[in-house]
């Protein structure tokens, strides 16, 4: 078994799939995290994931996932190493792999500040941060009165259109699967128009919030608002801390901040789209 950095950076890097779900549950599991496997599944569906095999055993040693968005971006995510595993140079070659594999393509990914100077080393620079907030949401300060309503299959042209607008690329294969991977997808619509849309889905105990994206604030909490009203869960989400009205609104619903993650990109200046109506990914994982 090697057990020296130099024997590590040897082992081969392979592709991961579906089947190697709950191997990454595992892994995880292993460094305190949830297992998550509802999000693995959708994450090794929709993305490409990249694994290292453990050479004392069954199991993976260090992984992660790539979604694509075409040649314009790729988000990065789930980069895990296994503690035993951990401050040998295992993600550091892990992460030149996937580099190597992106070539000319411009990633982003969000960076715990344990693994932010990694990333740094590696050419990301720091765009933005974003706040994940957890808690029973309580009501205590009222949403808008901004028209709110289940989605419908009808639905899915508009909310694709305006998907692409916001975010600046192409999501649809993440978009359309949305349905079947969350439990609450809600639309916001005035005047005939849809202003806005979010899906509520499972993780471990809570309900996640993501994606959020909404024509203003108030349309940001009202959406909220409905999926939490949906929802027997506490709810998560991440909000771009550019957002200080609705983090603001969130806390005082009872969502208490956890953990702030860094928001980076590699080769290009900024994430595409507009911020201003972009509020929450729909996962950290893929954006």
């Amino acid at each position: 078994m090697p057990t020296t950095p130099a024997a590590l950076a040897q082992l081969p890097v392979r592709h991961l799939g579906v089947s190697d779900l709950l191997a990454c549950a595992d892994l995880s599991e292993n460094r305190g995290w949830p297992r998550e496997e509802h999000k693995w599944g959708f994450l090794l569906t929709v993305g490409t994931g990249y694994g290292i095999d453990d050479p004392a055993g069954d199991g993976l040693l260090a992984c992660a996932v790539v979604t694509s968005y075409g040649p314009e971006l790729s988000a990065i995510g789930m980069v895990l190493v296994a503690e035993r595993y951990a401050r040998q140079g295992v993600g550091r070659r892990l992460m030149r792999h996937v580099l190597a594999e992106a070539g000319d393509t411009p990633l982003t990914l969000h960076a715990t500040p344990n693994g932010q100077p990694l990333y740094e080393e590696l050419g990301f620079t720091r765009t933005g941060r974003a706040e994940m907030v957890r808690g029973r949401f309580t009501s205590t300060t009222p949403a808008p009165a901004v028209p709110v309503r289940p989605a419908t299959a009808e639905d899915l042209p508009a909310i694709l259109r305006l998907d692409h607008e916001v975010f600046g690329l192409d999501r649809t294969p993440l978009v359309t699967r949305l349905p079947a991977f969350a439990d609450h997808l809600r639309v916001a619509e005035e005047d005939g128009e849809i202003t806005g849309f979010a899906a509520a889905w499972p993780n471990m105990d809570t309900h996640v919030v993501g994606p959020l994206i909404a024509r203003d604030p108030g349309t940001a909490q009202a959406l909220i608002a409905s999926l939490a009203a949906a929802s027997d869960r506490p709810l998560r989400t991440d909000i771009d801390v550019r957002h200080t009205a609705l983090l603001s609104w969130a806390k005082e619903n009872g969502l208490d901040p956890i953990a702030s993650n860094a928001v980076m990109v590699r080769s290009l200046p900024d994430l595409p789209g507009d911020w201003s109506r972009r509020f929450a990914p729909l996962t950290v994982a893929a954006g």
